[in-house]
């Protein structure tokens, strides 16, 4: 039986229309990589931090119905690294707390950096008085001897920079304190600092 000889096939219209789509999109992906590269490249964007420059225990009362009254002071500092790009700051709240108690609440509302700047927030925190129980008071009394007492700072805050052609960036900073402060009112100026997280 004679072979039958066949003539090339054609392609489906539809494989044409969905393999330029593909090539436009890959060429999209590759350009946009670029611009990306390049922005980084250029711009070299550091991610802003906060940190604590300085606390104090500026007093502390404590009487015999184990009750615990504290005036603290802490500086936070935001810091923007960034040489050509201004940083926001926004939903910052930080939580200061004596062995697990929170005492006080450190908020800021939303504001900005200038680029390759630093701006300082000066909170004095004075507490309620705050009941302790049998095992705290202990501790405060021992602490009192001692000469030093131990609080917590943790909290959170959000910051946004745009970094050129890449658009804006992103990121929560966390700041995780352990601060011991003398309780004879001298400043310290602990390396606590959303950078090591």
């Amino acid at each position: 039986m004679p072979k039958q000889v066949l003539g090339p096939r054609r392609t489906n219209p539809l494989i044409w229309l969905a393999a330029i789509i593909c090539a436009a999109i890959a060429v999209v992906v590759i350009v946009a990589g670029i611009v990306v590269f390049v922005g980084y490249v250029t711009i070299k964007p550091k991610v802003p931090q906060v940190s604590v420059s300085q606390a104090q225990l500026d007093t502390v009362y404590f009487d015999q119905s184990s009750l615990l009254t504290v005036q603290i002071t802490i500086v936070i500092r935001a810091e923007n690294d960034n040489a050509r790009a201004r940083a926001s700051f926004y939903d910052t709240s930080f939580a200061l707390a004596f062995r697990g108690q929170k005492i006080a609440y450190l908020v800021a509302e939303p504001f900005d950096v200038a680029a390759n700047t630093t701006k300082e927030f000066n909170y004095v925190s004075q507490s309620t008085p705050i009941p302790l129980s049998p095992e705290r008071a202990d501790a405060v009394g021992s602490a009192m001897k001692e000469g030093v007492m131990s609080f917590e700072l943790v909290g959170t805050t959000r910051t946004r920079w745009k970094v050129g052609l890449i658009g804006s960036v992103k990121f929560w900073l966390h700041l995780n304190c352990h601060l011991r402060l003398p309780v004879n009112a001298t400043a310290i100026y602990p390396r606590c600092s959303s950078r090591s997280k």
